[in-house]
């Protein structure tokens, strides 16, 4: 799962990477570029793979994870304004899934964006972009079509997707993302390779001061955006969940408590990213190891099989299935068992959230 981190200028993107991944990439002044492109893995925070390795002591723990990006979409601040180059979202076309930083947070020591410090517009700028950027792939696309139905050369394939392309061209021209595009299964494959950058899910946000203070009005404005256009939204100061995932677990802990605080931000944000990608997770128990399996929404027991080896999905015989809440309740598989919460599932049974799922198989 790749997740990439995108923005204007200023905003606050490789902060945020370093905060999320626990990195310290560089960060630039306001307007300097650099053509390096951050890369690095973060674990999806899970209280339940926690609890699970607690129980079991596994020799070995293999929690979620999502892949993160920052700097495959650049943008250039220069002459008051922002440019937008033609490889603009070329680098991300290959993610899951986008985060958009916008700056919500006055600085005396960095400049204000062209037209004033304003979140909302800053969104509505990049949203726009990235419409267009799938706007001119689709119509290119269509050029050659059109030549190749004109020449009697069109293929069935090329006809249906020349259909698709058609009516997705008229979609995104109203200034939608293709994601709220009303298309069938048939119709998504179709056109699936070519990757749009605006059918990938989209979460906001907004980067704010110290505190979670934001110029008068801003965030209201972001969330009524947010709400629009159907996107989550959340606020956080990239500056201090950077500095706060640089502690050791112990201080930041401690930290943590001292402001009143949970969690921080960072893990409602990769928890956001990982729900809109639609995975859930199962996971394996056991003395030798614990393991959180990325599975998406639907997925069935052969399905989740699969997902651990192709061998054990081959010989299939039934799936031992428990919820999380059960084996929590009893403090451990045996116990949970022994009380009646497993039960057998077949191929078919579809497996939810956070089951603990044991396969049996004819190899044993």
């Amino acid at each position: 799962m790749r997740v990439g981190i995108v923005g204007l200028p200023g905003s606050g993107k490789t902060s945020l990477f370093n905060a999320l991944t626990r990195m310290d990439a560089p960060t630039h002044a306001y307007g300097a570029h650099s053509a390096e492109t951050n890369l690095g893995v973060v674990e999806v925070p899970d209280p339940r793979f926690t609890f699970a390795v607690e129980v079991c002591s596994p020799k070995k723990q293999v929690p979620a994870t999502i892949e993160v990006t920052d700097g495959g979409a650049r943008v250039e601040a220069r002459d008051d304004e922002h440019r937008f180059g033609t490889d603009f979202f070329t680098g991300v076309r290959g993610m899951d899934a986008l985060v958009l930083v916008v700056r919500a947070f006055e600085s005396a020591s960095l400049p204000e964006p062209p037209g004033g410090n304003d979140p909302r517009r800053d969104a509505e700028r990049i949203l726009e972009e990235i419409v267009l950027a799938d706007l001119v792939v689709v119509e290119g696309r269509l050029e050659r079509l059109e030549r190749n139905r004109q020449m009697k050369r069109q293929t069935p394939s090329e006809a249906v997707e020349h259909q698709v392309l058609r009516r997705l061209r008229e979609h995104l021209e109203t200034g939608s993302p293709a994601r709220t595009a009303a298309l069938g299964q048939e119709e998504e494959r179709s056109v699936r390779s070519f990757a749009f950058v605006s059918a990938k899910p989209l979460i906001l946000v907004a980067n704010t001061s110290e505190g979670g203070t934001a110029g008068s009005g801003a965030l209201a404005s972001l969330r009524s955006l947010a709400a629009e256009r159907g996107l989550p939204l959340i606020a956080l100061c990239a500056r201090v969940e950077m500095e706060v995932a640089q502690m050791g677990p112990d201080e930041e802990r401690e930290y943590l408590e001292a402001l009143g605080i949970e969690e921080p931000a960072r893990d409602r944000l990769i928890r956001a990213a990982y729900a809109a990608l639609g995975y859930v997770s199962f996971f394996t128990v056991g003395e030798d190891e614990v393991r959180a399996w990325t599975i998406r929404a639907g997925t069935t027991a052969l399905g989740a099989a699969e997902k651990i080896h192709t061998d054990i999905a081959r010989t299939f015989i039934r799936a031992e299935v428990m919820p999380f809440d059960g084996f929590r309740a009893a403090g451990g598989w045996d116990a949970a068992k022994a009380a009646g919460a497993m039960r057998l599932e077949g191929k078919e049974y579809v497996v939810r959230d956070g089951d603990i799922v044991h396969i049996r198989n004819s190899r044993g």
